[in-house]
């Protein structure tokens, strides 16, 4: 069964974005040595153009969906990336979104849980939940694995990792990578029994 990765970016206070949708700021620890890790690490999570930009050709390793709510998909969109992951089947999860920009991009208005648990019974490689919050809270019971990228900063406000009632759930610890740039990359699994 394919399983979903939530593989993300955060604070070390827990915010993916600030409250307007900031996120330059966490983009400034992009250097050599941390950039070559992702793409060895996770080359499918790479966009059009950084892929372009590191020599990564249209075959996907382990990722061949990629999920995002419509606060994700828009900074792309308005820069005229209509379709950021073209080597990957794409769905933007929105009930404000009427139609979709590309042809490339499926706009998904239903149950997103009902859309990730048909996907996990297809034939194919992994599942990318790529952001965002409201989206991540409404799959939190989908995600069978954790993957975040702990930046160095503190915002003291923003838009949370998870948007979602309190309701602990326990993962496991699988492993971790630190950066010299002060990023630590953390993976967890989703414990089951």
């Amino acid at each position: 069964m394919r399983t979903l990765t939530y593989f993300i970016a955060t604070t070390i206070d827990g915010f993916i974005a600030g409250p307007g949708d900031e996120f330059g700021f966490m983009m400034s620890v992009l250097d050599d040595e941390y950039v070559s890790a992702l793409v060895e690490s996770y080359p499918d999570t790479v966009s059009a153009r950084g892929r372009e930009a590191v020599g990564l050709g249209p075959d996907n390793r382990d990722i061949d969906t990629v999920l995002m709510g419509r606060n994700t998909y828009e900074p792309g969109l308005s820069v005229g990336m209509t379709s950021p992951y073209p080597h990957l089947r794409q769905y933007v999860i929105s009930k404000s979104l009427a139609a979709s920009p590309d042809p490339a991009v499926t706009v998904f208005s239903g149950d997103p849980v009902e859309l990730v648990r048909g996907l996990k019974q297809e034939e194919g490689k992994g599942i990318w939940l790529c952001g965002g919050a409201n989206l991540a809270g409404q799959l939190r019971g989908e995600i069978d694995e954790l993957v975040v990228k702990v930046n160095p900063f503190v915002a003291g406000k923003g838009i949370p990792l998870f948007s979602a009632e309190f309701s602990p759930e326990r993962y496991d610890l699988k492993g971790t990578r630190s950066f010299g740039n002060g990023v630590v990359m953390v993976t967890y699994a989703k414990r089951t029994g």
